[in-house]
């Protein structure tokens, strides 16, 4: 399918007024492309773009605003029922170019090894499930996307941890939020430990470059290993806000000792074992080959603390998914637990 006017790409975001879908929005309209989002109208859309409404758990009626239209590109983020990318695709699949599914890691057989590529092992899934937990969910949603449009036209993002601007799961506003009230901060070690996330301007970005290079099957989206560190992530934090706060760095041996739950209490950090390896030791050297760049822990970390600075402090949260961090009466009796003021 031919370029729109005077060469522009049309995208097509189902979504983009969230997070990643946002981001791949923003990415678009700085390049000059032409945009259209398919959404629900719960929240607004940038400025710029064409806004469809509908809703895609309703089934194929919810559709209804996409029965028109081409596109070069479609960028799909949905993460609940595969039977919605099944919908969605289907009725694209003569109308647009290219599809890129945003996916996750997550589709990998539990555990992922250290240094699992994209042909590791994945779990069970089917583009015709509805509700199912979220790794079959994005496995699902890759069949389905893959069915409708083929492999050679079909780009799956295997996204790792996602952070930066306009956030909506907590994981790094909980950590500007507290370490910005100051005093005494549990801070899970070692602080040399390495970690791997995308800032999500970085997956946009990344996204849109590799369709329209024509790149597609599935690529793991993440920073290379040794791009950071628990450490590095928490000092810049401390620097952004500018907070008079102390990293009080524990060992994780008395983190879990002390029966916090890493990941959702003490959010990216996990203890050296099965479970950091699967999460912070992905190999993503096809990625980094097709172009990926990562942007400095720094920069991350700045702009989300400038962004919730903007918005009041206070980060949206989506209703699917759990609070993470201590709450102040949690780190009181993790405090004690450990035996520290």
């Amino acid at each position: 399918m031919p370029p729109g006017r005077l060469g522009t790409m049309r995208l097509l975001v189902l979504g983009g007024t969230e997070f990643v879908g946002r981001a791949v929005v923003e990415a678009a309209l700085d390049r000059g492309w032409e945009v259209t989002v398919f959404h629900r109208g719960r929240h607004a859309p940038p400025a710029g773009v064409t806004s469809l409404i509908g809703d895609r758990t309703t089934g194929p009626d919810g559709l209804a605003a996409l029965a028109t239209g081409s596109w070069d590109v479609v960028v799909d983020t949905w993460s609940a029922a595969p039977s919605a990318v099944r919908d969605a695709a289907r009725l694209l699949t003569d109308r647009a170019g290219r599809y890129a599914y945003v996916s996750s890691r997550s589709v990998y057989a539990w555990p992922a090894a250290a240094g699992l590529a994209e042909d590791g092992p994945l779990v069970e899934g089917s583009p015709d499930d509805g509700d199912v937990p979220y790794a079959e969910a994005k496995r699902g949603g890759e069949l389905a996307a893959t069915a409708a449009f083929g492999a050679d036209r079909t780009l799956l993002v295997r996204a790792g941890l996602i952070l930066g601007p306009y956030e909506n799961v907590g994981r790094l506003p909980w950590w500007l939020g507290r370490i910005a009230r100051g005093g005494s901060v549990i801070a899970p070690g070692p602080s040399s430990l390495p970690i791997q996330y995308v800032d999500a301007r970085d997956l946009a970005e990344w996204t849109l470059d590799a369709v329209s290079a024509g790149l597609s099957g599935p690529y793991n989206l993440i920073s290379p290993p040794g791009h950071t560190t628990m450490g590095e992530l928490l000092h810049a934090c401390v620097r952004a806000t500018g907070a008079g706060a102390e990293l009080r760095w524990t060992a994780p041996e008395a983190l879990v000792a002390a029966g916090v739950a890493p990941w959702s209490e003490l959010p990216v950090w996990l203890p050296p074992g099965e479970t950091y390896d699967a999460i912070h030791r992905a190999d993503v050297s096809r990625a980094v080959a097709a172009g990926l760049h990562c942007r400095p822990v720094e920069e991350t970390v700045a702009d989300t603390w400038a962004w919730l600075e903007s918005i009041g402090g206070v980060a949206p949260r989506r209703p699917d998914r759990p609070e993470v961090g201590l709450s102040p009466e949690r780190e009181a009796e993790v405090r004690a637990a450990l035996g520290t003021e």
